[in-house]
């Protein structure tokens, strides 16, 4: 019978535990990293045809379901590989709370990210890429610590914060050929998704 007197430890705690999230969060981290590469290999050997046909077109009512494919596609080999490292780092930070609730913080800076740039992009544009899902990480490991008062977690934020901190202009208008509006609504789509998943803890 647990008193109040000593911390209650989940089954989670401890080295297995730990040992079992970072597994889980390579694993993951892999799996994304790997199927942006696959698609972009097929994209990059059909001249781009993939973008063009599943990129995010804005106002387009009948492809708003494109929101889902376009962060897994980019527009050539330069892309992908500028996306690669951040999506590696943030995305393997992200996973480190285990694998559903990633795919539960994933999905919503996919629908968040993708909304913003169906809704706000100019029409006739087309929209791909994985940077959407980076700064909605990025947003995610900002906020995930603050909400949960978790100190690894604050941790993190702040060692993010200081490396990463002026990501939040790739957030602004005005850059050409950027979508801030994939960037924006995916920093908002990951601090909301810090806020639904959160696990209080003072571990």
């Amino acid at each position: 019978m647990n008193d109040g007197s000593l911390p209650t430890r989940s089954p989670g705690d401890g080295l297995p535990g730990h040992a079992s999230r970072v597994v889980g969060a390579l694993f993951m981290t892999f799996l994304l990293l790997g199927a942006c590469w696959a698609v972009e290999v097929v994209n990059y050997a059909d001249d781009g045809a993939l973008s063009a046909r599943y990129g995010i077109r804005p106002h387009d009512t009948g492809r708003i379901w494109h929101i889902f494919t376009a962060p897994f596609l980019h527009a050539g080999l330069d892309h992908i590989m500028a996306n690669s490292v951040p999506l590696a780092i943030f995305g393997f930070l992200a996973a480190l709370r285990g694998v559903s609730r990633f795919i539960s913080v994933s999905l919503i800076i996919i629908v968040a990210s993708g909304l913003g740039v169906f809704f706000l992009s100019a029409p006739g544009s087309v929209t791909v890429g994985a940077s959407g899902l980076i700064f909605g990480y990025f947003g995610y490991l900002l906020a995930r610590g603050f909400v949960e008062h978790r100190a690894s977690d604050i941790v993190v934020a702040v060692i993010i914060a200081v490396f990463y901190g002026t990501m939040i202009f790739g957030a602004l208008p005005g850059q050409p050929g950027i979508s801030w509006q994939a960037h924006m609504f995916g920093l908002i789509g990951g601090i909301l998704a810090a806020w639904m998943t959160r696990q209080r803890s003072h571990a």
